[in-house]
């Protein structure tokens, strides 16, 4: 399995970012239709949605509408408001030892990984994040020096709310630091159980479990993995390891001899590292988020690749994934190709 990554740099909805909604739409339309169109909701209740919860990114929406060519299908795609469900794995920790940083592991099928780094200003603050559901974020950070990420909050329930990716790139757009974060995702609805840490460069720090059933629980904790506290998707738990990857982060963060750079490299071995590819969460990439200087890495075995706010660099390279033989299909989870 190969995957392609692209670093993007545009300020605005432009060409670029149409020429990878070009490329990514046929399987996202396919995504999206996949339980019917009846089954998802109109562009009308999605753009209430939007203008009620998350204002400020009306213009981009619009721009990125036409863009994708003014379609009722790719408008009600794009406004991510229910759309349908998908899992992920990954693993994050804070560390705060000697700069304010997120480190993780993004989970999941090669196939269905846009692998783009996008550095743009929709809303006048510099964002770099990797992108997902076209216009959405798994994780990033902003010139103001606030990062965010997200995990799978490990529960099956599915309900009314937006996707969490497009409530990640509302934080790296809106807010400016933890509180500000957390005051966003106490309010905004999501659609399925997720775990979003976000960390800024004063060294605050926070995790909110999300779930469209139930409030949003904020906790000043430095470590997620795949559930929210306690265990209710025993067989994903089972699949994925997440109170073993959890135990193993909160063990290295009580050992006084680590560094940053030892805990990095635990994120590129077992059990935070996995090549569960056929079932939907092998190990993508390691980012490393510097939010007091806008850096970020990227890490896969034997490569690493620095990007900053700052001095953002276009590019691509071809990575490739080797499946671990041994996996067992039986676990597979779901998510969206694209």
């Amino acid at each position: 399995m190969e995957l392609t990554f692209q670093a993007v740099s545009e300020q605005r909805i432009g060409p670029e970012w149409e020429r990878l909604f070009r490329r990514f739409w046929p399987a996202y339309r396919q995504w999206f239709l996949g339980e019917g169109i009846d089954r998802r909701p109109t562009y009308a209740a999605g753009l209430r949605r939007l203008r009620a919860d998350m204002p400020e990114l009306i213009p981009t929406y619009e721009a990125a509408c036409e863009a994708a060519g003014g379609g009722d299908l790719e408008a009600r795609c794009l406004g991510l408001w229910c759309p349908p469900a998908y899992v992920t794995g990954c693993s994050q920790v804070v560390w705060v030892d000697d700069e304010p940083m997120i480190i993780r592991n993004y989970d999941y099928a090669p196939a269905a990984c846009e692998g783009v780094l996008l550095h743009s200003s929709w809303n006048g603050r510099q964002v770099m994040a990797t992108t997902d559901c076209l216009w959405g974020a798994l994780d990033g950070v902003n010139e103001d020096g606030l990062a965010a990420s997200l995990t799978f909050g490990g529960r099956q329930v599915v309900g009314e709310g937006f996707g969490i990716p497009l409530i990640v790139r509302y934080v790296l757009e809106v807010c400016a630091d933890v509180p500000e974060a957390c005051a966003a995702l106490q309010r905004l609805p999501s659609h399925m159980a997720y775990n979003v840490t976000v960390v800024d460069r004063a060294g605050r720090f926070a995790t909110a479990y999300l779930a469209p059933d139930r409030e949003t629980v904020i906790r000043q904790v430095p470590v997620a993995a795949n559930h929210q506290g306690r265990i209710d998707w025993h067989n994903f738990a089972r699949a994925t390891a997440t109170l073993e990857r959890e135990r193993f982060l909160y063990f290295r963060l009580q050992d006084s001899s680590m560094t940053t750079e030892r805990l990095i490299d635990h994120f590129l071995k077992p059990p935070l590292y996995t090549r569960a590819y056929a079932n939907g969460f092998g190990t993508i990439y390691t980012a490393v988020y510097r939010p007091a200087t806008g850096e970020a890495t990227f890490i896969w075995p034997g490569k690493r690749v620095e990007q900053s706010l700052r001095a953002f660099r276009t590019g691509q390279h071809r990575q490739r994934f080797d499946a671990d033989t041994d996996t067992d299909t039986d676990t597979a989870v779901a998510g969206p190709v694209h």
